[in-house]
């Protein structure tokens, strides 16, 4: 086993992640790591998938919502929580408030894949939907709180909800104490923050490679730059990194954790898509075969390496299927 070796001056540190790891404890699924001989012999690597789209809720995001959730006082649970997601963290803070048993308002954007707005619901949500492009999400659900006094659970800028998703990392390294290369999906970096904590203390020398839209690559400009860089509102098929910037508490985790974030074009991402369903039988959105995509069209040099690639949820809109078929 190799040593640990926990990040220092952070915010977040791998006692943290432990923490929502036993707090969330048997209210997630434990996701198996899946392999393919078509994908480690296009890629030249040895390559482990992590199952989130087996998750409860269909993605990592449960994780993340539950822990916050689970940490709200008694006079928070009875005023309810509001958040606001493209889809996949509405579905867990819905379910998550279920599972404690509490009211939950998700402001989500009119055009969210209906896969996704059905689901929330069907966990018990309230939707409030905004258009994308011209309302600020974090300002309608700033309006809700104040008008109904709940308590906002940010999709991936709450340190709360950081732990919550680096919970994924430990289920890795339970799994593998030998990894090359960390592949993530970045959208807000919520996901790769966390998972990035446990990775530098379990494994210093491991390779963090975040991967994004090219259409949508705030994250690749904020680590360049060194300061988080907002772009436009970005419109890809991947809908669930569709953010315009990264978070005032992932970006300094990222920044000092992170290697590199590489960026893949819509087609790639839909090719990868079909090659997870067709070749792997696995149904993942978009979103989730963002890392594929990056693997696929050799965004890194992991020629002989042992690499862990993220699927974060398999969501799937099936509207998805037909642009590559028209």
């Amino acid at each position: 086993m190799p040593t640990e070796v926990a990040p220092t001056g952070l915010a977040l540190q791998l006692g943290d992640v432990e923490d929502a790891d036993r707090r969330i404890d048997g209210l997630v699924h434990r996701t198996p790591m899946l392999r393919c001989n078509l994908l480690d012999a296009a890629v030249g690597a040895e390559v482990h998938c992590k199952a989130e789209h087996m998750q409860r809720s269909g993605s990592f995001k449960i994780r993340g919502a539950l822990n916050r959730l689970l940490q709200l006082s008694d006079d928070e649970r009875s005023r309810g929580v509001v958040a606001f997601s493209s889809g996949n963290h509405a579905q867990g803070v819905a379910l998550a408030a279920r599972i404690v048993g509490i009211d939950a308002t998700i402001v989500m954007p009119a055009d969210a894949p209906t896969v996704k707005k059905d689901a929330t619901r069907a966990y018990g949500a309230t939707i409030v939907e905004y258009d994308r492009y011209t309302e600020d999400r974090q300002a309608v659900a700033a309006r809700i709180a104040e008008q109904r006094g709940c308590v906002i659970v940010p999709p991936y800028d709450d340190l709360r909800v950081v732990a919550g998703q680096g919970t994924c990392g430990l289920e890795v390294f339970r799994d593998l104490d030998d990894i090359d290369v960390l592949v993530v999906p970045v959208g807000g970096g919520g996901l790769i923050a966390g998972m990035s904590v446990v990775a530098r203390a379990k494994s210093p020398s491991v390779r963090i490679v975040g991967v994004e839209p090219v259409v949508a690559d705030d994250a690749r400009r904020s680590l360049e730059a060194g300061h988080i860089v907002r772009i436009e509102q970005p419109v890809t098929i991947a809908d669930g990194v569709a953010t315009a910037s990264l978070g005032v508490h992932t970006f300094p985790i990222i920044s000092a954790l992170v290697d590199e974030i590489v960026t893949v074009t819509e087609d790639e991402i839909l090719d990868a898509t079909l090659f997870v369903m067709t070749r792997m039988k696995q149904v993942v959105e978009p979103t989730g075969a963002l890392t594929t995509a990056a693997l696929l069209n050799r965004r890194m040099d992991v020629k002989g390496a042992r690499v862990v690639s993220v699927f974060c949820g398999g969501n799937l809109d099936l509207d998805v299927l037909s642009r590559r078929a028209s």
